[in-house]
């Protein structure tokens, strides 16, 4: 057998038990990742299986299904965290500018933020909506599949060096003050004011298996779904239609689009640029 045949057994091979991982990992947690990108979840799984020092998938298999420890550091791998503070900028300058008027109209907001990660978007979300006067009247749902990214949420603790970045991200999105005001440096990380968290409900939310829990004005799915094959994007999508409110506000991320989903003709566009959209049937 040449070398590529031989190299071409072991991909089957290794695809086969990481379906048999997946398949184990809902079975017995819950965690459902079958539907996820193929090529994404291999390439974490073989990373986390590097950092565990552990050569086979069986092997690893066998780990996260005894080990709850194993379990969540994979939960961890397995979910996407690339986050910032005001990340997309003019996002967060056009919800400003078309959304929060829209927002002044309501005696009471609700705002569900789905795969929050590290919460550095929530926290962008809560100081724009204190600068415009809104944050007292609105709740935040802020949720993730992973109890421990969650816990970094709640912490509202973030690297003192990200702090430049994140300003000229703040300035850009029309921030109103001294982004500085919002925390408070303490040697290398800074501490984001506890004032901020008053209206924010951190809770895991699985979106691949959990249901609607509440009818919301905003919903922010950004950048989540890139991760999802199709099946498992129709199922979000409709899910975020059924968790939102007549003439509420979708917000997606900026490589993706409502075309060819299920829901696109429910939508009026409210920005096509930064993926803002109202829910109009």
């Amino acid at each position: 057998m040449t070398s590529a045949a031989l190299q071409s057994d072991q991909t089957q091979l290794e695809d086969i038990e990481i379906a048999l991982l997946l398949e184990g990992l809902y079975r017995v947690y819950g965690f459902d990742f079958r539907d996820y990108s193929p090529a994404s979840i291999k390439r974490r799984i073989l990373e986390r299986m590097r950092a565990e020092k552990i050569a086979t998938v069986s092997a690893y298999q066998d780990c996260v299904l005894h080990d709850d420890a194993c379990m969540e550091r994979l939960l961890v791998g397995l979910s996407v965290h690339v986050t910032s503070m005001f990340r997309d900028p003019s996002f967060y300058l056009t919800f400003r500018q078309k959304v929060v008027p829209i927002l002044r109209t309501y005696p009471t907001v609700r705002i569900w933020h789905a795969g929050c990660s590290t919460g550095e978007e929530v926290y962008s979300m809560a100081i724009l909506l204190q600068e415009e006067g809104l944050y007292r009247k609105c709740v935040i749902y802020a949720t993730d599949i992973s109890r421990e990214v969650l816990r970094k949420a709640r912490e509202g603790i973030f690297p003192l060096a990200a702090m430049q970045e994140y300003t000229g991200n703040y300035m850009k999105a029309g921030g109103k003050h001294e982004f500085s005001d919002y925390y408070t440096a303490h040697y290398d990380n800074v501490i984001f004011h506890p004032a901020l968290k008053t209206n924010v409900v951190f809770s895991e939310h699985n979106l691949v298996t959990d249901g609607s829990f509440n009818e919301f004005h905003v919903i922010l799915c950004r950048n989540v779904m890139i991760y999802f094959n199709k099946a498992l994007q129709e199922r979000v999508h409709n899910l975020i239609y059924d968790s939102l409110s007549m003439f509420g506000v979708f917000g997606l991320g900026n490589k993706e689009s409502l075309k060819f989903t299920p829901r696109a003709d429910f939508y009026d566009k409210l920005d096509s640029r930064d993926k803002l959209y109202r829910k109009v049937r």
